[in-house]
């Protein structure tokens, strides 16, 4: 189950690194939106004697606030990239430490059953507290020997166990922090989609001047 809520993860935390990256280009078209508006005020302001001083002033007013917006997208942008880079990092360390987990509890299960096999058959054959003292220590001493690498293949369980309880608690973060970067990624959008408007409408009237 714990790998399929990894699985489910890795593909939610895809769509966000898709959706980054579109949000990205956005911010890069807004900025070359951004520089076409000041060639635009530049070449306005050149013949500005033929122009309305009023809506020139205006115009420059709303380039202005656009250019800090945009300014502070990109800087919303990189912070969000590097966001999912980390919750890249972080699934990464998280799958690796599951694969081990469930290599380490394979593994102490495979031992279990060889280890325990013979010391079954052994329990069954050996007569103890027979009149062969010498067969009773050799089997006493392998039975010794059996309940020693039990007990270590015991405690690799229980470090397993630990490991999945840690991936599991992982996979619980990591899961609030990729909702957290949807949410701050939606709203950064909509930021964007703003910006986009402004620009839009402000070299509309730098034409129209």
């Amino acid at each position: 189950q714990l790998e399929e809520e990894q699985q489910g993860l890795q593909k939610k935390l895809k769509g966000t690194e898709d959706e980054v990256e579109k949000y990205s280009e956005s911010v890069k078209e807004a900025q070359e939106k951004l520089e076409q508006a000041e060639k635009k005020a530049t070449d306005v302001r050149r013949r500005s004697s033929n122009s309305s001083p009023e809506r020139l002033a205006t115009a420059l007013q709303k380039l202005e606030e656009a250019e800090k917006a945009a300014d502070e997208s990109e800087r919303g942008m990189k912070v969000i990239e590097n966001r999912a880079m980390k919750d890249e990092e972080k699934m990464e360390l998280q799958e690796m430490q599951l694969k081990e987990a469930k290599h380490i509890a394979e593994e102490a299960d495979r031992k279990y059953e060889e280890v325990s096999a013979p010391f079954s058959q052994m329990a069954r054959v050996v007569p103890w507290g027979s009149c062969m003292p010498s067969l009773s220590l050799q089997y006493s001493t392998k039975e010794d020997k059996y309940e020693e690498e039990i007990k270590l293949l015991g405690e690799k369980l229980k470090e397993a166990e630990t490991r999945a309880e840690f991936a599991e608690r992982s996979v619980a973060k990591l899961e609030k922090t990729i909702d957290d970067l949807e949410e701050s990624l939606a709203s950064a959008k909509e930021e964007n989609v703003g910006i986009h408007q402004v620009l839009d409408q402000t070299l509309l009237e730098l034409n129209n001047l």
